[in-house]
C-alpha cells in the first residue's frame, strides 16, 4: 500500500504507472464482525456504542469483476447507515450480504462473516474489470452509492426502482471505510477539482440523497418561492438540503438543537432558524403520546418567521420524533417527504390533518443515477459545498460513527485512508480560492488536523 500511496500523493503518475503498481494481496478496512450482531442484545438504541464494534482489520483484495473498478481510497466519510451497520439495527447486515451472495457466483464474493462499511469515496481508479471504457487507472473520482443489476425493465426509468437496488456499503460489501473499494463502474463520477480529499468524499450520500428528496419530481420537486421546512438543518442532510433550499430560490425555516447550529444556517444564508432546544419544544407528552398543542406553538411559530405562511414541503429524516408534527404543520396540498428515520422507524400522525387538507407523504431513498450526478455536478461547479466539519483517522472510525450516532457533529465527517493528511489533492486552485470561505463554513474551530498512520 505504501507504494500506491506514495504514487497517488505525487501527482505525477501517469496512467500507465498507476496500470503497473501491483496490487496488495489484503488492505486494511473498517468493518463490523458477524459474530459480534449479539454484542448489544438488550440494550436501548441510544446505549449501544459503535466504538465497541466497528473495527480496522486487513482483509483480502476482492476478486475484480465485469463492470466493476477498484479503486484507491484517499478519503471516506461517515454516514447514519454507518452507525446502524455498527449497533446491528435494524438489522443486522449480514442478512443482506447473505441474500446478495445468492443471487450468483460473483455476488458470492460479499457473503463474508466481516463486512467492510462505508458509502462514501473520494480516491483514484485502480483497475477496471472487463467491459469498462469510461474509466481508466489514475481517473480521480468519487463514488455514489447506488449499486444495481438493471437486468429488470423495472429499473430503467427509475435505476431506484430496479429490484436488485442496493446501497453499496450497507447492502453489499467493500465499502468505501477502507484504503481500497470495490464497486460498480457506473458509480464512478468525476472528482471535484478544487476540493481535497476529505471534502469530496463528504457529499456523495447526504447531498445525493437531499437532491432528490427536496428537488427532483421524484421527490418534492421543489420550486422558487417554496417554504421548506428542514429538520436538522446543520446536520449531514439537512445542511445540503439548506443549500439546495437556497440556491433554488426557496425560502429554508431551518430546525436545529443548538445556538452553534443556528449560526451555520445563517452563515450558509438562511434567515428562518428554529432552535428546537431553546424554545423547548416537547412534541411527546410521554413515551406513548403525543401532545398537539406544542404541534400548533411550533406551527405558530414557522408562521411568525414565514409572513403568517405554513410550510409547502417538509423535509423529514428524523422520523417518529417529529413526523406527527411534520404533518400537521404542512400547508394544505403541501408535501412531507421523508426518508431515514433517524429517531425511530415508527411514525405517528393524526391523518385528520393529512386527509382532510389533502396532503401529500413521498418516500425517497438516495437518488438515480442521473439524480446523483446532477447533485456531484452542482459540487464542481461550486454552486453548493461540503459541509465537512472534522475529519478523522481510520482507525478512529468508531469515534466518528459515536459522535454521529450522539449527534454531537454538525455537517459531515471525514475519515482519511491513504491520504496522508488533510488539504491533498486539490487540482483547481482559482475556483477553490472562491469559493474558500463556503468550504470552510463547517469547520469546527480548534479542531487538529486529521493524520493518517
Amino acid at each position: 500500500m505504501q507504494e500506491i500511496t506514495r504514487a497517488l500523493i505525487s501527482g505525477e503518475a501517469t496512467e500507465a504507472d498507476i496500470a503497473a503498481l501491483r496490487l496488495p494481496e489484503s488492505y486494511r478496512g473498517v468493518v463490523v464482525r458477524k459474530g459480534d450482531v449479539t454484542l448489544f442484545e438488550g440494550m436501548s438504541s441510544a446505549d449501544k456504542d459503535p466504538r465497541k464494534s466497528l473495527r480496522v482489520e486487513e482483509v483480502p483484495v476482492p476478486e475484480l469483476g465485469p463492470g466493476e473498478a477498484l479503486v484507491a481510497v484517499m478519503a471516506g466519510s461517515v454516514n447514519y447507515n454507518t452507525v446502524w451497520s455498527s449497533i446491528f439495527e435494524p438489522l443486522p447486515t449480514f442478512g443482506f450480504l447473505e441474500r446478495y451472495g445468492r443471487t450468483s457466483p460473483l455476488a458470492a464474493r460479499h457473503d463474508l462473516p466481516y463486512h467492510v462499511l462505508g458509502s462514501d469515496l473520494a480516491g483514484v481508479v485502480l483497475r477496471t474489470g472487463p467491459g469498462v471504457n469510461a474509466w481508466k487507472p489514475g481517473d480521480e473520482v468519487v463514488a455514489h452509492c447506488l449499486s444495481v443489476e438493471l437486468e429488470s425493465a423495472d429499473g430503467h426509468d427509475d435505476t431506484m426502482l430496479d429490484p436488485a437496488q442496493r446501497i453499496w456499503g450497507f447492502e453489499t460489501n467493500f465499502g468505501g471505510l477502507a484504503e481500497i473499494a470495490l464497486v460498480k463502474s457506473n458509480q464512478l463520477m468525476p472528482k471535484p477539482a478544487h476540493l481535497t480529499w476529505e471534502e469530496a468524499a463528504a457529499p456523495g450520500l447526504v447531498n445525493s440523497t437531499a437532491y432528490r428528496q427536496l428537488v427532483s419530481r421524484n421527490g418534492a420537486g421543489m420550486k422558487q418561492g417554496d417554504n421548506v421546512l428542514i429538520w436538522g438543518a446543520s446536520g449531514g442532510l439537512g445542511s445540503y438540503a439548506t443549500q439546495l433550499a437556497l440556491a433554488g430560490g426557496a425560502n429554508p425555516i431551518c430546525v436545529v438543537s443548538s445556538p452553534r447550529k443556528a449560526e451555520i444556517c445563517r452563515r450558509m444564508g438562511a434567515e428562518a432558524v428554529i432552535d428546537r432546544s431553546a424554545e423547548n419544544y416537547r412534541f411527546w407528552s410521554d413515551e406513548h403520546t403525543q401532545d398537539p398543542r406544542e404541534w400548533k406553538r411550533f406551527g405558530a411559530r414557522i408562521r411568525e418567521l414565514t409572513g403568517g405562511e405554513d410550510p409547502d414541503i417538509v423535509f423529514e429524516h428524523p422520523g417518529r420524533e417529529t413526523f406527527g408534527a411534520s404533518v400537521y404543520v404542512t400547508r394544505k396540498g403541501g408535501t412531507i417527504v421523508t426518508c431515514a428515520s433517524t429517531s425511530g422507524f415508527t411514525h405517528e400522525f393524526d391523518n385528520r390533518y393529512l386527509w382532510m387538507n389533502l396532503k401529500r407523504i413521498v418516500g425517497t431513498h438516495f437518488a438515480n443515477y442521473r439524480e446523483a450526478w446532477e447533485a456531484n455536478r452542482l459540487i464542481a461547479k461550486g454552486k453548493i459545498h461540503p459541509t465537512l466539519s472534522k475529519t478523522y483517522r481510520l482507525e478512529d472510525t468508531g469515534q466518528a460513527a459515536y459522535d454521529v450516532h450522539r449527534n454531537l457533529h454538525q455537517g459531515k465527517v471525514g475519515v482519511l485512508a491513504l491520504a496522508p493528511e488533510e488539504g491533498l489533492g486539490v487540482r483547481d486552485h482559482e475556483l477553490r480560492a472562491r469559493h474558500q470561505e463556503a468550504i470552510d463554513r463547517f469547520r469546527v474551530p480548534g479542531a487538529e488536523p486529521a493524520t493518517a498512520t
